[in-house]
């Protein structure tokens, strides 16, 4: 085992130079900006521009609907001054964090709810129960059940039952006899809690859903990058070899032979990269490939691709049945990427002399058959990335596969693909 040498790198620090007080001059000057008031209280991270807490921020919206509420409640507190038990400006006082509660139904929906219900509660003991502040009330238990979360949501129902209590209690001798009131306005808070919360719970739901979705598209685009990465590369790379060991055995014989394989290893390698620069060029976030789907090889191109095969002495035998060349170009490039994958297990498993390729159409489906005459495949063997590539292929088109020795010795693989 050899010895593993780290270098060890010794660092120097100097001090650097002090220039005299004469070649010091000031460059600028910074103008700090009007003092955070909260900036000792908060980290600056929780506050904007304005000083106040993020989390205290509110929506434009909300705001204006706290404004319509305090408005409301002010107009019910002026006409009622006369009935007031502490004066117009207790009541106000009341009214306003009540409705103030609603600014912050989003940020902050259960302390929002708990102030509103606190004010609620205490606007009914001590002032006079208000017409209009329990619809505010109202509004915050369903912001609780809609923006709160599945915990701090499920408090709402016990808030809300201690605030009818509160809210009720000085009124139990206006309905003596007519228990259904609390009981109904109770079932109408809980009501619109449960709104809120089915509501929230719904929209969280299809967020799951779309992020599942949305996860699958990405692992399914993934394997499929991952199956053209592996036929283009591995296949070529098959056939290079192939292709070097043949020149090496020819070149002292056939030099001219040799010339050939060479000129076909160039040819091999040239149309590799250019089919890896467009797959690499799917990778990038809207990237055009130049040529776009018209670069993806179909059944056409399977005298090419045997061409290569040929040159490297494996004798490769082609029938396509004329109707399959009228078939779907998704269904003509996957039947050629099987076809591949098919011949670059056969060089680079079988050792076989010849290999025939028969491609035909039969009762609506895409017969393709892939045979060798090689050392066929060991009992019991596992399938490699090579034919679990394409399984993958054939089952996003619902076709079937199969493959096994050959009767006569070798490996046969057959997929059947239904044409749409």
């Amino acid at each position: 085992m050899r010895p593993h040498h780290r270098a060890a790198v010794t660092a120097q620090t100097r001090e650097p130079p002090v220039s005299p007080p004469s070649a010091i001059r000031p460059i600028g000057v910074l103008r700090a900006g009007p003092p955070n008031p909260l900036g000792r209280l908060l980290p600056s991270a929780w506050s904007d521009r304005t000083g106040l807490p993020a989390r205290l921020r509110t929506n434009p919206r909300d705001a204006a609907l706290a404004g319509a509420a305090l408005a409301a409640m002010a107009v019910e507190r002026f006409q009622s001054a006369d009935a007031l038990r502490t004066g117009l400006p207790a009541a106000l006082v009341f009214s306003a964090v009540a409705a103030g509660a609603l600014a912050v139904r989003r940020s902050l929906p259960l302390a929002g709810y708990l102030v509103g219900s606190a004010a609620l509660s205490a606007e009914a003991l001590f002032v006079l129960p208000s017409a209009v502040s329990p619809y505010a009330n109202l509004v915050g238990l369903y912001s609780l059940g809609l923006h709160g979360t599945r915990r701090r949501a499920w408090l709402g129902p016990f808030a809300a039952l201690l605030g009818m209590a509160a809210y009720f209690a000085d009124l139990a001798r206006t309905y003596p006899a007519v228990p259904a009131i609390p009981a109904g306005v109770l079932f109408l808070w809980l009501l619109g809690w449960a709104v809120g919360y089915g509501t929230a719970r719904r929209a969280e739901e299809r967020e799951a859903a779309r992020r599942r979705l949305r996860q699958q598209v990405v692992a399914e685009e993934r394997a499929r990058l991952a199956r053209e990465l592996h036929d283009l590369v591995g296949h070529t790379l098959n056939v290079v070899l192939v292709q070097a060991g043949a020149a090496r055995r020819l070149l002292d014989r056939e030099p001219e032979r040799t010339r050939e394989l060479l000129s076909g290893m160039e040819h091999s390698g040239r149309e590799a990269l250019d089919d890896l620069d467009r797959v690499l060029g799917l990778l990038r976030r809207g990237a055009e490939v130049p040529g776009g789907p018209a670069l993806q090889p179909g059944l056409a191109d399977l005298d090419r691709l045997t061409g290569r095969l040929e040159q490297a002495g494996l004798l490769v035998s082609v029938r396509v049945d004329p109707g399959a060349r009228r078939v779907p170009r998704s269904l003509d490039v996957s039947a050629y990427r099987i076809v591949q994958e098919a011949l670059t297990n056969t060089v680079k498993h079988a050792r076989a002399r010849a290999v025939s390729v028969t491609v035909r159409c039969a009762g609506g489906s895409l017969d393709i058959e892939v045979s060798d005459d090689g050392r066929g495949a060991e009992a019991g063997y596992t399938p490699g990335r090579g034919l679990l590539g394409i399984t993958e292929r054939v089952s996003m088109l619902g076709g079937s596969v199969e493959h096994e020795r050959g009767e006569r010795g070798g490996f046969r693989l057959r997929a059947v693909l239904p044409i749409p």
